[in-house]
């Protein structure tokens, strides 16, 4: 299947980031912890060239905390600051001015230096679909200043939040590119939910998420369901439909609805901790993956 979803309203919108971009110090970029590299737009590269950069790993209580390490290591090795979020408990936002303020420490010096004070850095906030831009926003702010919502395309026009004197923050709509290059991204954008379900096969994409849990965390489907992780990954979705009462008359599996259970089962968390694409192996003891929210220790 070919997955690719990009409605009109992205062109514009990327658009008017690009002229927004001429007045912006920093270029906050939200991505879900889960798929660091997948949820990361290419076209933000050209978009903040020469703007100090910080990479927010949001959602970062769903994804594999050793993961979360890895991928914080990796982006700050390519020079872009970057921390582990959960924007909505707001667990990691305490030292973000702080990292916001180190970013921009070459800026805040010139002024300085320039006789200018006062003048608050400004700070555009983008990102995928559903990566939870408003959400960081309204948790960072202590109120609801962007709208919100757990479906991608929610953020339709861009909106100026003044934190206090020293930030000021501008939300934009969630836009990815016109073409993916690889089908894999596509594919786990859509199985964390940053594509429109209408477009999707819920059944190819649970066969792939059973296929990828079984290898980098084995035990957890396992665990979860109250099944052996045995036999082939349709099988094991059977097993998983039995498990769930997904049956139609006569007891056949209802794959569709199953599916659906399944990806509902990853996106909320209660697979534990899960993150689809690995920059350092996964340790795999027949444990489901570890649950719970951020350790202090998490990506500092």
């Amino acid at each position: 299947m070919n997955y690719q979803w990009y409605p009109g309203h992205m062109t514009k919108a990327k658009r008017a980031m690009q002229e927004d971009i001429r007045l912006i110090d920093l270029v906050i970029e939200i991505l879900d912890a889960r798929a660091p590299q997948s949820s990361r737009n290419p076209d933000i590269d050209e978009l903040a060239k020469n703007k100090a950069r910080l990479v927010l790993m949001n959602k970062a209580d769903l994804a594999d905390a050793q993961q979360n390490q890895a991928w914080c290591a990796y982006f700050r090795e390519q020079g872009i600051h970057a921390a582990a979020v959960n924007a909505r408990s707001g667990s990691g936002l305490k030292k973000i001015q702080e990292t916001i303020r180190e970013a921009c420490r070459e800026k805040i010096e010139r002024d300085r230096k320039r006789g200018i004070k006062n003048r608050p850095v400004r700070a555009m906030v983008v990102g995928i679909p559903n990566a939870g831009k408003s959400t960081f926003i309204n948790s960072l702010a202590g109120k609801a200043c962007a709208k919100t919502g757990d479906r991608p395309g929610v953020t339709k026009g861009k909106q100026w939040i003044r934190l206090n004197k020293e930030v000021e923050l501008l939300d934009t709509p969630g836009i990815l590119w016109p073409k993916f290059e690889d089908q894999m991204t596509g594919l786990r954008l859509a199985v964390i939910g940053s594509i429109r379900e209408e477009i999707l096969q819920p059944e190819e994409l649970a066969l792939w998420l059973i296929g990828y849990l079984r290898n980098a965390y084995a035990g957890v489907l396992g665990t979860r369901y109250r099944l052996a992780e045995e036999g082939s990954d349709l099988e094991l979705l059977s097993g998983i439909a039995a498990a769930r009462g997904s049956l139609q008359k006569g007891g056949l599996p209802d794959y569709p609805r199953a599916a659906a259970l399944l990806l509902e089962d990853f996106r909320s968390g209660r697979l534990g901790r899960v993150t689809l694409e690995q920059q350092m192996p996964a340790i795999s003891d027949n444990k489901p993956a570890g649950k719970g929210l951020i350790e202090s220790g998490e990506c500092k």
